[in-house]
């Protein structure tokens, strides 16, 4: 029997609505996505990486990529093709990540980037998980004498635009009866240069950021980050969202490096507690049972791919973050155990 003529309006209605554009949402965030076959595909992944961030993301003197951030995307190829060469890096600013990602530009961005609501839903983005646990500070020159952010009434301060830096600044200011004139300049060189050569009092950004900076000044010691933390900084990787499968990819490979230093399992040991340690989930982490990489589109070995190649969470933090003055005791960067909140759920 035929659909009442209402009844077929009504579901014509529908299919029109479903056929139209979501607002405010880019087609590229619309249309279905497979990561991960595209990767495969195109036989690399595409990283969106920082401009140059010492300690996260840099190219050395000889144009070789290094840091923390830089380590998260080796992982990601290493968790897909076993070959953590296989990665193409792309330099983005803080106003033209976000567009790269969307855009399919990249295929994941890891570039210190803070995890909001706003970015979550309005932008078309997912962010996996947490692997920096950040907040926002001030840096200044020693010489000013300075010790509180509170002695910051009238000063111009150096900020970039685009970033949840800017608007802290300006809700922290105005909670605290702070007036100031921001210095704003979206490319990083050109906006430490400014605070360096004295165009702007203080320079605020994460923390991270500020030991950065001031571990690659000349003399680091004539440069002094003010006690005040004045945010909560979640950074992490972002892809697209609607692909669920290449987000657990992300996801879990964080977590992975994470029970790998909770295992005590490190990039020289991997292959000795592959052939001994009868701990059932160090035996699900590294392949020998449970069959997680399968349930993740990948080789049951991926995890012991990634810890060999890369290390555990530990040893990438101590490789790149330790030397520019970042500690994890005391941290919410510290494992659990330690009291920090670095915290895999079960490989099981």
């Amino acid at each position: 029997m035929g659909l009442g003529l209402n009844l077929r309006r009504a579901l014509g209605a529908v299919a029109m609505l479903g056929a139209l554009a979501l607002p405010g949402l880019t087609q590229a965030q619309q249309a279905p996505v497979n990561t991960l076959e595209a990767i495969r595909a195109r036989g690399a992944l595409i990283c969106g990486v920082n401009t140059g961030l010492a300690g996260f993301a840099q190219p050395d003197s000889q144009g070789v990529w290094r840091g923390f951030d830089i380590d998260y995307c080796k992982s990601i190829a290493v968790a897909i093709f076993n070959d953590a060469s296989k990665v193409r890096y792309v330099p983005t600013t803080a106003q033209s990540r976000f567009t790269a990602l969307q855009s399919g530009e990249v295929d994941v961005l890891y570039r210190n980037t803070t995890w909001t609501l706003s970015r979550d839903t309005s932008l078309g983005l997912d962010f996996p998980t947490v692997n920096f646990y950040d907040g926002q500070g001030f840096m200044v020159k020693a010489s000013t004498g300075l010790k509180s952010a509170l002695e910051l009434n009238g000063a111009t301060i150096c900020v970039q635009p685009g970033t949840t830096t800017e608007q802290n600044l300006s809700d922290w200011a105005r909670a605290n009866h702070i007036s100031f004139t921001p210095v704003v300049i979206e490319r990083l060189e050109e906006l430490v240069a400014a605070y360096v050569a004295g165009r702007c009092d203080a320079y605020t950004t994460d923390a991270s950021g500020l030991a950065a900076t001031r571990a690659a000044q000349p003399t680091p010691a004539d440069h002094v980050i003010l006690p005040e933390v004045i945010s909560k900084e979640p950074l992490g990787p972002a892809v697209r969202q609607g692909d669920a499968r290449f987000a657990d990819i992300v996801r879990w490979t964080h977590f992975a490096m994470l029970v790998a230093e909770e295992l005590n399992i490190t990039a020289a040991n991997a292959d000795q507690a592959l052939a001994s340690d009868q701990r059932p989930e160090a035996l699900r982490l590294l392949g020998k049972t449970g069959d997680l990489g399968k349930m993740l589109g990948l080789d049951n070995a991926w995890a012991l791919n990634v810890i060999k190649a890369v290390g555990n969470y530990g040893e990438v933090f101590n490789r790149h973050l330790a030397p520019i003055g970042l500690q994890r005791a005391h941290s919410p960067n510290a494992m659990w155990t330690q009291g920090g909140l670095q915290y895999a759920p079960p490989f099981r």
